[in-house]
């Protein structure tokens, strides 16, 4: 933090040009800490101003802070005692000009603002005077410190990008969920790496849990950023500092490539945070939390919620197929549009939006009456896709990961246990030696730690409570009864008689909807999605909490789907005299 002295009094026989200020500047807090630069740069100002006969009156110091530009709170403390009328110092001393400033820009700008008010600037390293040959001389030693500083940071950040590269840790916070560890040193610089963090991390895997399964105590569909943050806090899981979450702190775990073992380095400039291109990133290995499918679903999910991608009308409209029907001819949407049959009756049509807008020259697309449309749909899913025996094919790898999962959790819970008693054993080992007097009780030192190991063992009993929780809701094992109730549930609400539940269902079920011809539907969907929607709806739904099958794209001749089963049925619609147009 930065500090300054206060100026001192003087006598009345000093002129005003005889009083000097000090400026002393090193560039990391590191160097302030442990460096004599800073002494030794007073040191020979002191010198300096003795040999001159100056009296010292102020002193700026600035431990830690850059010089290329005056975001400097010790510089600013001093530029404005330098602008007051009278000023209370003739002259600004500094060591090198580039302590001052490492921007030729702004050294000149400063410089002339303190003339104006009759300070100079004085350099103990490069006395110039003020002659126009001593200003050029100045200007080009300035043009060479910034320049010198560009280079500086431009090795700087090479080397710190490799060493991301190499899957080391470049400093400051790590994300949540994990923690630093030392991984060896090269010469005098230990290296350090990332570790997951049993305590922090199944936090962030219940808020992934979340986004893709919701609560399954209430409808068990996947929860926006905003409920997300709302059930942490309502439950009293803290975050890291022990804090309460915020929107934009839940948002950047979910959005975050670290938790699948990316992390990405140098993605912001460090001065204006616009973002670089993604080729100046560097990508470090680091062990992962959740799976790269658990991350590809919640982008998508998060996208599809998203105004800047998904019109509101396309979520809480009342059209059933209104942002997932397309035209297979032009990829144009289908949009609604109305008309009269031959009996004078009015009808709603899906039409080609392109048609629409440009023509038959833009698309020949076609016009569906909208109820058969959506009729023939919601029929065909319920009779291929919710079909038991389909779903007992569907949900056997399911199952089968769920078990992993337990065994995971429950190696978890015992890792959790286990450092919840670590901590409570070193807490009774520290106050019996407080009570037999071994130890002081004023030390701050002891506090801090007492208070740590604390807050680690209920942090760690609680993570554990949650996770025993998670592993007693994974429910009975999945039968050939609860699969007929399965499927029967799934049905009744796609058949929800108000529209705006069966909505919801149907885009997890398909996601797109393709018009071929006036003989040919073509059904896409994702099957983590269509695995969600089915857990959802059925009381055995908690026994796919969390250990989802994530393939993308059921449809026909392009997933992993058992080919004995006539997945084509599933994808392509033939046509109905219902269905004719």
């Amino acid at each position: 933090m930065a500090r300054h002295a206060a100026e001192r009094n003087v006598g009345a026989t000093t002129g005003v040009a005889e009083r000097a200020a000090l400026y002393l500047r090193v560039s990391t807090g590191r160097q302030a800490d442990s460096d004599l630069s800073i002494p030794d740069q007073r040191r020979q100002i002191e010198n300096y101003c003795q040999a001159k006969g100056w009296e010292r009156v102020a002193e700026f110091v600035e431990p830690g802070n850059t010089a290329t530009d005056d975001r400097r709170p010790a510089f600013q403390a001093m530029i404005d005692a330098a602008l007051t009328r009278p000023a209370p110092f003739g002259v600004i001393i500094v060591h090198s000009f580039s302590r001052f400033f490492r921007d030729q820009f702004q050294f000149e700008f400063y410089v002339r603002k303190l003339a104006k008010n009759g300070v100079r600037l004085i350099s103990i390293t490069q006395d110039l005077g003020d002659d126009p040959m001593s200003v050029m001389m100045r200007q080009i030693m300035t043009l060479f410190d910034e320049y010198q500083s560009k280079e500086n940071a431009k090795h700087t950040l090479r080397a710190m990008k490799e060493n991301a590269r190499q899957g080391y840790w470049n400093g400051s916070r790590p994300p949540i969920g994990y923690r630093i560890v030392i991984a060896g040193q090269r010469g005098s610089k230990v290296k350090k790496k990332l570790e997951i963090d049993p305590i922090h991390a199944d936090t962030v895997r219940l808020i992934y849990r979340l986004a893709l399964t919701g609560d399954p105590q209430r409808n068990g569909s996947p929860m926006g950023i905003k409920s997300i943050t709302a059930y942490l806090n309502e439950r009293n899981i803290r975050t890291r500092d022990g804090g309460r979450w915020g929107i934009a702190s839940v948002h950047q775990i979910l959005t975050r490539t670290t938790y699948i073992g990316e992390h990405r380095f140098n993605t912001r400039d460090h001065k204006t945070r616009a973002p670089k291109p993604e080729a100046e990133h560097a990508i470090a290995q680091v062990p992962s939390i959740i799976t790269e499918a658990e991350f590809r679903a919640v982008q998508a999910n998060l996208r599809a919620r998203s105004p800047q991608w998904t019109p509101p009308r396309e979520v809480s409209g009342p059209t059933l197929l209104t942002g997932i029907c397309f035209c297979a001819s032009c990829g144009g949407a289908m949009t609604l549009r109305t008309g009269k049959g031959s009996s004078g009756g009015m009808y709603r049509y899906y039409a080609c939006s392109t048609t629409a807008r440009m023509g038959k020259t833009g698309c020949k697309g076609l016009a569906v009456r909208m109820d058969r449309l959506d009729r023939a749909v919601i029929d065909h899913l319920e009779r291929r896709i919710l079909d038991p025996e389909r779903l007992s094919v569907l949900l056997e790898q399911l199952l089968d990961r769920r078990e992993e999962w337990v065994e995971r959790r429950r190696n978890h819970i015992t890792e959790l246990n286990k450092r919840a008693t670590e901590s409570e054993a070193k807490l009774k080992r520290l106050y019996e030696a407080i009570e037999n007097g071994l130890i002081n009780m004023a030390d701050l030192s002891l506090k801090d730690r007492i208070a740590e190991l604390t807050a680690i063992r209920d942090q760690a009993q609680a993570d554990a409570e949650r996770a025993q929780a998670a592993v007693e809701r994974t429910g009975p094992k999945v039968t050939v009864e609860s699969l007929k109730h399965f499927s029967e549930v799934a049905r009744a609400k796609l058949r929800t008689e108000t529209g705006e539940y069966h909505r919801d269902h149907l885009r997890a079920l398909a996601q797109r909807v393709e018009v071929v011809s006036k003989s040919e539907i073509r059904l896409m969907g994702n099957k983590s999605d269509l695995l969600r929607t089915l857990a959802a709806a059925s009381s055995v739904g908690a026994a796919a909490n969390g250990v989802r099958s994530f393939v993308p794209k059921w449809r026909a001749q392009h997933d992993s789907n058992v080919r004995s089963l006539p997945w084509r049925a599933a994808s392509t619609i033939p046509v109905s005299p219902c269905f004719r147009c």
